[in-house]
């Protein structure tokens, strides 16, 4: 069978600011919505942090209206703030309590040649079982399985499974297999906390429970950690650790439980020799791209340009189940290979960076089980 792993960063909408030329352009917007709405969920709200909500939000474009360029202000009830005639912004909730609303990125149409590009990879690959990162939600992927796939050729996957995660811009982890491979038993841990009561994972580390045709039982947990991009390099990287820390003792309960064939697999956000990772690296969990028939395409990340510390998207195998790894590699037709030089072949349809399937690669192992 063939396990493979994809970001394809959202199937038919991305968040305006994620879907701008760079990432450079959008990152300071990406930072100052999650500041602001850091500030905005705070139970009480102090004069400090009523001045840097209110810069917060002219700075997002929300000075005159509710409806900034890349964000949207949802207030249902109760007041967060006032628009005086005399220009500015005062905010007057003293908490969360005093009103009803949310603070939202807005999307905009993926362009359509990087959504046919995206299904070409999902066909090239071939893969039996494949983990999704980024995905809107499940009916968003079984739209893309049953419309656009077939489109570019390929034929739709028989399952498709998608749990909500925790990311209120909608980019959930999921998961599609073929009608040999069926979804069985399903475990969330969205609930999993740290000891301050804060969320563990930023998605989710979500558990399925996958039935082969020669009657073996394959365990994948599912990962997206948190991003790099936005927000203190400290904390982010804490909080990567912390899940790295957390899914750790989910696998190694798995091996508890007597599961031999164990996968985490997905876009952890960090290089394997990070220190955030470490409690994964340090496990018995063994990374795919070390096995001697595990061919990197000559470069060994699976991010943007693929350089060393841009290899974020894993297959961490148990020892069990790197034994029954044949083959595997990195599979880039989809992601933009830089201009000078270029990298590596795509699509002749990928002639643009905003024609890319993704700025992830895909990634994939032959597991004889």
């Amino acid at each position: 069978m063939r396990l493979a792993s994809y970001n394809v960063e959202n199937l038919f909408d991305r968040a305006k600011a994620m879907n701008l030329d760079s990432w450079e352009e959008g990152r300071p917007i990406l930072e100052k919505f999650a500041a602001l709405e850091g500030l905005l969920g705070q139970v009480n709200y102090s004069d400090a942090d009523k001045r840097k909500m209110a810069e917060l939000i002219i700075a997002l474009g929300l000075e005159r209206s509710d409806t900034g360029p890349f964000v949207l202000l949802r207030r249902n009830r109760g007041a967060l703030l006032t628009r005086p005639k005399t220009g500015g912004l005062v905010i007057v909730a003293n908490g969360r309590a005093d009103w009803v609303g949310s603070l939202e990125l807005r999307e905009e149409p993926v362009d359509e040649e990087a959504m046919r590009n995206t299904a070409r990879v999902m066909n090239d690959i071939n893969a039996d079982v494949l983990g999704i990162v980024e995905v809107e939600s499940r009916p968003a992927l079984s739209a893309f399985n049953s419309l656009i796939v077939p489109s570019a050729g390929g034929d739709p996957f028989a399952h498709v499974m998608v749990i909500d995660g925790n990311d209120e811009r909608g980019i959930d982890v999921g998961l599609m297999t073929r009608k040999d491979f069926p979804i069985g038993f399903m475990r969330s841990h969205v609930d999993d906390r740290m000891p301050d009561g804060s969320l563990i994972f930023s998605r989710d580390c979500a558990e399925y429970r996958i039935g082969t045709p020669a009657g073996a039982t394959l365990v994948l947990l599912v990962n997206h950690f948190k991003s790099k991009g936005y927000g203190g390099v400290q904390a982010s990287d804490a909080r990567r650790k912390a899940q790295a820390k957390r899914a750790r003792e989910i696998y190694e309960a798995l091996l508890t439980e007597g599961i031999d064939y164990v996968a985490l697999i997905g876009d952890l956000n960090d290089f394997p020799d990070s220190q955030p990772l470490k409690p994964l690296t340090t496990s018995t969990l063994k990374d795919a791209f070390t096995h001697p028939d595990f061919d990197d395409g000559g470069y060994p990340g699976t991010y943007g340009l693929c350089n060393t510390t841009n290899k974020i998207d894993c297959l961490f195998l148990s020892p069990t189940l790197f034994e029954k790894v044949q083959r595997g590699g990195v599979f880039r037709r989809g992601l933009w290979p830089g201009s000078r030089p270029k990298r590596w072949d795509v699509y002749p349809e990928l002639t643009t960076e905003r024609q890319g399937a993704s700025d992830h690669a895909a990634i994939w192992v032959d597991l004889d089980i």
